[in-house]
């Protein structure tokens, strides 16, 4: 179980550094402002979409389109057919965006694989094949936390924070499992 936490923890280590090396390096390759220029068909040319990092006042159809696919007084009309936007992103953003969803994904796998593989294999070394919690009939009126006193000695024998959790966890079941008794109990009486 270890080796597999230890895998795990390491191929997730690689995966983050990636996540970072390309973060660190992505911001050199991208640009965050463009003007976007989509013209339709004109006369023999077909529709095209031009795109061009450059400032905002210089966002129209004569300085994106190139090679300009018309020639002298047609140049006006084609352009006037254009329709030009500058657009604003910030790769920072999304790139950080993405880096805490994959890590909340991440973290959704490791509780996934705990709960999958692990806390069986842990009841069953903790508690053997026996129940904690015992059937309405078998409790009764008399102890209810006999058992959860039989837990508590055997985690702090151990002294493992498993077990001290686990026992947490039975002690809160037990808990509500009496608290659920005697509400259906008062409800009874007061009917």
């Amino acid at each position: 179980v270890k080796c597999l936490w230890c895998s795990f923890l390491k191929i997730l280590m690689l995966i983050c550094q990636q996540a970072i090396l390309s973060f660190h390096f992505g911001l050199q390759n991208f640009e965050d402002v463009r003007c976007k220029c989509i013209c339709p068909p004109y006369k023999d040319n077909s529709g095209h979409i031009y795109n061009k990092n450059i400032s905002q006042k210089d966002c129209d159809c004569l300085h994106v389109v190139d090679p300009m696919p018309v020639r002298g007084p047609d140049v006006e009309a084609y352009c006037l057919r254009c329709e030009c936007k500058y657009e604003e992103r910030s790769s920072v953003t999304i790139k950080v965006t993405i880096i805490i969803y994959l890590s909340i994904l991440g973290l959704l796998l490791l509780y996934m694989v705990y709960l999958t593989l692990v806390e069986p294999i842990l009841k069953r070394r903790l508690f053997g094949h026996s129940q904690l919690i015992q059937s309405d009939d078998d409790v009764g009126d008399h102890q209810p936390f006999a058992n959860a006193h039989d837990v508590l000695a055997r985690s702090r024998s151990r002294a493992n924070v498993l077990n001290k959790v686990e026992y947490a966890q039975q002690r809160w079941k037990l808990q509500v499992q009496e608290q659920r008794k005697s509400v259906f109990d008062r409800h009874v009486v007061l009917s």
